[in-house]
């Protein structure tokens, strides 16, 4: 989801994230650091292996919350004080480059790309949410090929 957001939606498509976007990405990048130390923790330990997998769906968790509050403030349902700062490209800032002259930073309740009625934000929170649920079903099975 890193690289979806990073390398096509921001660099190829040149949509820049806003606030509560960067904020998903924090969360998808505390993935990627649990489950690195999950992976050495597990090999040091390897009957923790069960509380890693479950502490990486808890981080997918909250990965899901946030994509859903996303959902939440596009939609409208709730009101959020969105703040742009550091969101915008600076090589944007040159006058040139810039759409009818005009400079206007991304805003969190504004939905830039969908994809079947669902947007960016929606499909965040329906990947974390299912990858968690995967996570919670493996722990629980507690089978594992040697």
């Amino acid at each position: 989801m890193l690289a979806a957001a990073i390398f096509y939606f921001q660099e190829y498509l040149g949509l820049q994230p806003c606030p509560l976007c960067m904020q998903q990405r924090y969360w998808h990048w505390a993935v990627v650091v649990v489950s690195a130390l999950a992976f050495v923790v597990t090999r040091l330990q390897p009957k923790w292996t069960n509380w890693a997998i479950v502490i990486i769906g808890l981080v997918l968790l909250g990965s899901a919350a946030m994509g859903a509050y996303h959902v939440a403030v596009e939609q409208k349902w709730v009101v959020a004080q969105c703040d742009a700062g550091g969101a915008v490209d600076p090589s944007q800032l040159v006058l040139g480059n810039l759409p009818d002259g005009e400079l206007r930073p991304p805003r969190c309740d504004e939905i830039v790309w969908s994809l079947f009625g669902i947007s960016m934000a929606g499909y965040n929170a329906i990947v974390s949410l299912l990858l968690a649920l995967a996570s919670f079903w493996v722990a629980l099975s507690g089978r594992r090929a040697q």
